[in-house]
């Protein structure tokens, strides 16, 4: 990717930061668990949302957890485009932001939802432990690429500061 198409802005406006990050941390989640719903939950059938009572309530849970998946993603789109009308998007920052959203979640749902909680595993009927250690290990993974762009973010807006005209 060239250093022009991650350019800290559209049109040389100055960037907001923070709400590139929240934009790309809302679509993130949203993916995450889109991804999640779609793959584990309808087409492999290896658990549902809430596995914790009858086959019924596990098909609300995922219907409500679906839903709340794609509100954030359109909550990240209406920012996003919010963004780009006033020519303040952060390539960098989105996309920090979209990483720690991915892992983020991710490791919320390995973590919380499947051993605290207790809300379902991954899958049921196997030895899990592989299928934990390469969920958790693919969130750890999202979670670094996210810091990594963030961190390049903010050492690519404090150059950019430092050579600007005054």
């Amino acid at each position: 990717m060239s250093s022009a198409a991650l350019a800290p802005s559209l049109h040389g406006d100055e960037v907001d930061r923070r709400r590139s990050v929240i934009s790309g941390l809302l679509c993130g989640i949203g993916v995450a668990g889109f991804v999640d719903e779609t793959v584990f939950h309808q087409l492999l059938h290896w658990h549902h949302f809430y596995d914790k009572s009858t086959p019924a309530w596990g098909l609300i849970s995922d219907g409500i957890f679906h839903a709340a998946a794609w509100l954030c993603i359109v909550g990240g789109l209406f920012l996003f485009a919010d963004l780009r009308r006033r020519a303040s998007f952060g390539a960098l920052w989105l996309w920090g932001g979209f990483f720690l959203g991915l892992g983020g979640f991710q490791l919320y749902d390995g973590t919380l939802q499947h051993k605290v909680f207790r809300f379902h595993q991954i899958r049921y009927h196997v030895n899990i432990l592989p299928y934990d250690l390469v969920w958790n290990a693919l969130a750890a993974l999202a979670l670094l690429v996210g810091i990594a762009l963030l961190l390049r973010a903010r050492r690519l807006a404090a150059a950019t500061a430092r050579t600007a005209p005054t």
